[in-house]
């Protein structure tokens, strides 16, 4: 800052205390003016953080239900699966039990007999035997 000069006996003038304190209040506002914005870049820093969490919390629950999403599918068509087998393998019983019926049907030795026609014709033969 240059002082003024005294043109008349060649000296430097002296500045009035106002204009020195005039400077100071202008250098401390721009100085309050300055906070105010490093609070506030701060702040916006923090609340950007805080926005990154979320996002990265909201990526990982998305992900999340993604990945239960197709492990929910892929249950539904193994139990789709299971139950077309269930049916096949139901099926292939009843073949399997009608055709075991009509091989024990055709057989003489799983035939019925009549109980009291066998306990006579023992008898008979007890009977000539003596």
């Amino acid at each position: 800052m240059e002082l003024p000069l005294d043109e008349e006996d060649g000296t430097f003038t002296s500045i009035s205390l106002a204009d020195d304190s005039e400077y100071r209040s202008r250098k401390r506002s721009s100085k309050v003016e300055r906070a105010p914005a490093t609070m506030m870049n701060a702040d916006m820093d923090a609340v950007e953080a805080e926005n990154q969490v979320e996002l990265e919390e909201k990526t990982r629950l998305i992900n999340q239900v993604l990945e239960l999403q197709h492990t929910l599918e892929d249950l539904s068509a193994r139990v789709d699966a299971v139950k077309e087998e269930n049916l096949k393998l139901k099926s292939e019983n009843q073949v399997l039990g009608q055709y075991i019926e009509n091989l024990m049907s055709a057989s003489s030795v799983f035939q019925t007999t009549d109980t009291k026609s066998k306990r006579n014709s023992t008898a008979d033969l007890l009977v000539d035997v003596s």
